[in-house]
């Protein structure tokens, strides 16, 4: 299951870019482990440079290279993170990379909406309820006799907006009302 997230790199800086628009430096946390970690990364380091910002990309693989990642950013003074779309964030460490953008408060984005559900500022990513549904539709024409290879290969096409502004006042931030109007589900 291909969930687009590469191209979506790009566009999480856009919309970081939008809502800190003050300048300074952004940062890109990655996993090394990741094999298109280093893909990812010079994708981010080409958006940072056309939009006029400098990007540091840390990367980390255990809980502790994520404190560690928190410390340098901290100490590089960054002006907001996007956080790579990676299932190790998304799973076991989400509510680390929630808590230490808040402790240090760092504006930060993320892949998924329980990112912001739990109390990150925002996230944009694949619809994953949308791609799962498409998912059990193919398993189901696969069960109905189709095969496999003579099915077209779809892309996800329904992404996700969601801002959590209880984070943004934490953080004094103002979030631009195009963003509001775009997201797709505003924590209040």
């Amino acid at each position: 299951m291909n969930l687009f997230t590469l191209a979506l790199e790009s566009k999480k800086l856009d919309l970081l870019n939008r809502l800190v628009p003050s300048g300074g430096t952004f940062a890109y946390l990655t996993n090394p482990n990741n094999p298109a970690a280093e893909e990812r990364a010079n994708e981010m380091r080409d958006t940072a440079r056309s939009l006029g910002r400098p990007l540091l990309v840390v990367g980390a693989s255990t809980p502790t290279e994520i404190d560690a990642a928190f410390a340098t950013l901290v100490g590089q003074q960054v002006a907001a993170l996007v956080v790579m779309a990676d299932e190790y964030f998304d799973g076991a460490r989400r509510a680390q990379l929630v808590a230490l953008a808040a402790l240090n408060a760092i504006p930060a984005l993320y892949g998924q909406r329980e990112y912001a559900l739990e109390g990150g500022l925002i996230s944009y990513g694949t619809n994953l309820r949308e791609t799962f549904r498409q998912v059990g539709n193919y398993a189901g024409r696969i069960l109905k006799g189709e095969k496999p290879s003579d099915l077209p290969v779809v892309r996800p096409t329904k992404f996700e907006l969601v801002i959590n502004l209880k984070t943004a006042k934490t953080l004094g931030l103002d979030v631009p009302a195009m963003l509001l109007a775009t997201a797709g589900e505003v924590i209040e």
